[in-house]
């Protein structure tokens, strides 16, 4: 790691490196995906014991994903912390090795599971940096498999029988997260295409079959978080589960609706941005609350 730079601390720079405030959401997911497996919140040893594996090696995902774009960071202008030389490329690399193996020897203190799960998510988020996400739409299924994974891991790092709850939640999360994705390469297309470096799913099928993809794709997680309200524990009739989801989903039809009508604005693109980023951290509050309150309708 380099010395401080200009005005920014290493510490800074290296929450900016790690993206460490992800690693509060990514948290909360795990530990959602705990109480939902067991029906109870686990005991608190091992609650804050494995939430630990998955924080430090998505941190170390990112400081990798880092050290390989550094180049297109640098001619796209932005201020990261290994295009500003605050944190040298060296330095990311030995960040990324330290948390991926702190990472993995806590999750072997977790169960095998967990530690299979772990050393399974530090290779592909190697790979990924590395290569997967040059592939056409791999690379984007890849970035939806993550936000499933936190739901998985908590589920095995309490129990080694897969929650049928927490199937229909990856389902609903892979889906609306592979539908973002694809909504992030129609806003993304034009910037692309200009660079010369664009071979996705955009190039190959255009921005309205693109849209109505990702419509389809949110539909249908739509349609799954409601089946979880009439049939799956502990949301089925739950209130505490309804009342957010219903505001999950109103958020992501809008979203999905208005790519489909070809609104390719400035505004609404950063405005769907948001609601689809605010409308994944709502459904994981959503899971958290429903798996610890019952309010009876």
């Amino acid at each position: 790691m380099g010395k401080q730079r200009g005005s920014e601390s290493i510490v800074s720079a290296f929450v900016r490196l790690t993206r460490a405030e992800h690693s509060v959401m990514l948290a909360l997911a795990v530990i959602a995906a705990e109480i939902i497996a067991i029906g109870r919140v686990p005991g608190y040893g091992l609650l804050v014991l494995s939430i630990i594996p998955p924080i430090l090696i998505s941190m170390g995902a990112f400081a990798i994903n880092d050290y390989f774009d550094i180049s297109i960071d640098r001619a796209n202008g932005k201020k990261r912390p290994l295009v500003t030389g605050v944190i040298k490329p060296k330095g990311a690399l030995r960040i990324t090795a330290m948390v991926f193996f702190l990472g993995i020897a806590a999750s072997a203190f977790v169960n095998w599971a967990a530690f299979v799960i772990a050393v399974i998510f530090a290779a592909l988020a190697y790979l990924y940096s590395y290569r997967l996400k040059h592939i056409p739409l791999l690379g984007n299924v890849y970035i939806a498999f993550t936000m499933v994974i936190p739901f998985i891991y908590g589920n095995y790092a309490v129990s080694y029988a897969l929650s049928a709850t927490i199937v229909f939640i990856s389902f609903v999360v892979f889906l609306s997260g592979l539908a973002r994705e694809i909504h992030g390469m129609v806003r993304d297309y034009d910037g692309d295409v200009h660079a010369g470096r664009i071979r996705n799913v955009v190039f190959y099928i255009g921005k309205p079959r693109s849209s109505q993809l990702a419509f389809i794709l949110y539909i249908e997680a739509i349609l799954i978080s409601v089946f979880m309200f009439f049939f799956s524990v502990p949301f089925r009739l739950n209130l505490a589960y309804a009342v957010p989801i219903a505001a999950v989903d109103i958020m992501l039809a809008y979203v999905a609706v208005g790519y489909v009508l070809g609104r390719h604005s400035e505004g609404f693109f950063k405005l769907s941005r948001n609601l689809s980023l605010g409308a994944m951290a709502l459904a994981i509050i959503a899971y958290l609350i429903a798996g610890l309150v019952f309010l009876p309708i």
